[in-house]
């Protein structure tokens, strides 16, 4: 079976709330590589104890990078904490990484609920084939 992946975002007021469901899920995350974002990660790895790709802050690049790994098949689903109440000035960024997981059929868990779905599914631990969109008419079209 193949090691699935993750990426874990959280905005700054729901950092603290990631961590503290990340270590009460920890035993899920065994069997899971973990990207993060900058801050996140850095307070991810110290809950868990276990190691997890850092790419740069959200606002400096960190969502674009994730996107990009999800547009390259390396994450198979996101867990992103945002805060719907804070306004946040990097909002392009968060709106193309949820495109880009719809995009590619990425699973997306936005609060604490739908990420305890999501990672208790039987699914996290068994295969399981993400379909991938053929976008071929679209990447071989004439322009």
């Amino acid at each position: 079976m193949a090691i699935k992946s993750v990426a874990l975002v959280a905005h700054d007021h729901k950092k603290k709330e990631m961590v503290a469901w990340a270590k009460e899920t920890s035993d899920y995350f065994e069997q899971l590589e973990i990207f993060a974002t900058g801050t996140t990660g850095k307070l991810l790895q110290e809950a868990l104890g276990k190691p997890v790709t850092r790419l740069l802050s959200g606002p400096l690049g960190g969502d674009q990078q994730i996107g990009a790994k999800i547009a390259e098949g390396e994450i198979d689903m996101l867990i992103f904490f945002w805060d719907p109440l804070e306004p946040m000035p990097h909002d392009p960024d968060i709106k193309a990484l949820l495109r880009i997981a719809a995009l590619w059929n990425v699973p997306v868990a936005c609060n604490k609920a739908s990420a305890d779905f999501m990672i208790r599914s039987t699914l996290i631990s068994g295969e399981y084939d993400l379909e991938r969109p053929d976008f071929s008419d679209y990447t071989n079209r004439s322009v």
